[in-house]
């Protein structure tokens, strides 16, 4: 997916935002606003919009030598998920359906990003999930049912931390002798990482491996050989969130994308409202919509 106009002010919103994280200097803030609004002036639109966050999370690293900007919103949030877990293991429980609702609540921890909404509350993490089922959805549950049911080797891509404690209930549904889990290979934003991972304890079910990335988001180009081999071979990949899609929508394999809606751009592009809990597929080099 490329960058459009609209991108971009969230991009540089977002650059002010860790830019603050990392220091309370008002002249780094400066220069770190100069040099984004200078690549956003020679940008290439037809780069997606995660490959231009991968360049400003870069820049803020080098310069202020702090790794992991995000490392305390992404514990907080691991923390709040992991209390959620015993009242979500008791609804689905009882659910009739309880792979729709584990898909649903993996979806709901979608909300848990940190790009598009720096200021996201706990309450509103709460309620998000807790309400998962008031929440508009859309897309086709019978054909996932059924490529879960025929798959033997599923690639579940993570997205966020907190989000990804939620994905143990659904990886737990799929059946976790037959998944693996991709994280990102460094921290970028509130992406997950093998330490989010192992936070969920998803280390003690599955097979948990990196992207070899620090792109928010999947750019096949700077992957790993081992992910690119298990990306290739799966019988089902399933993708969480935005920057999984925005990178992987006209992918040359099937995919399975799982997110919500949280902007305009993504809102427009997959034809959806905001807020919609989206269960979408891209086929084979084509796009959520079928265009190549």
């Amino acid at each position: 997916m490329n960058t459009c106009l609209d991108c971009l002010p969230c991009i540089f919103r977002q650059t002010l935002d860790a830019a603050r994280r990392v220091s309370d200097d008002p002249a780094i803030h400066e220069r770190v606003a100069r040099q984004v609004a200078a690549w956003i002036h020679a940008a290439d639109l037809k780069e997606s919009p995660p490959v231009m966050a991968q360049r400003l999370h870069r820049y803020l690293k080098g310069l202020t030598g702090i790794e992991d900007p995000y490392a305390a919103a992404k514990a907080r949030d691991n923390a709040l998920a992991l209390s959620l877990m015993p009242e979500l293991r008791e609804r689905l429980a009882v659910s009739s359906d309880p792979l729709l609702l584990a898909v649903r609540l993996a979806i709901a921890g979608n909300l848990i990003d940190l790009g598009p909404k720096h200021d996201l509350s706990a309450e509103e993490i709460r309620h998000s999930i807790r309400q998962v089922l008031d929440a508009p959805f859309s897309g086709d549950v019978e054909t996932f049912r059924q490529a879960v049911a025929n798959a033997c080797d599923i690639l579940y891509l993570a997205d966020n931390a907190g989000e990804i404690v939620l994905d143990r209930l659904l990886i737990e549904a799929l059946g976790p002798a037959r998944v693996t889990v991709a994280v990102r290979g460094a921290p970028v934003i509130n992406d997950a990482t093998m330490e989010d991972a192992r936070a969920a304890g998803l280390h003690e079910i599955v097979r948990v491996i990196s992207n070899g990335s620090d792109a928010p988001g999947t750019v096949l180009g700077e992957c790993g050989a081992e992910f690119l081999k298990r990306f290739t071979q799966a019988d089902l990949v399933i993708a969480k969130g935005q920057g999984n899609f925005e990178t992987l929508s006209a992918a040359p394999r099937d995919i399975c994308f799982l997110f919500k809606v949280k902007c305009p751009v993504i809102s427009s592009n997959v034809g959806l409202p905001p807020g919609t809990q989206a269960l979408l597929w891209s086929r084979a080099g084509k796009d959520s919509k079928g265009r190549s």
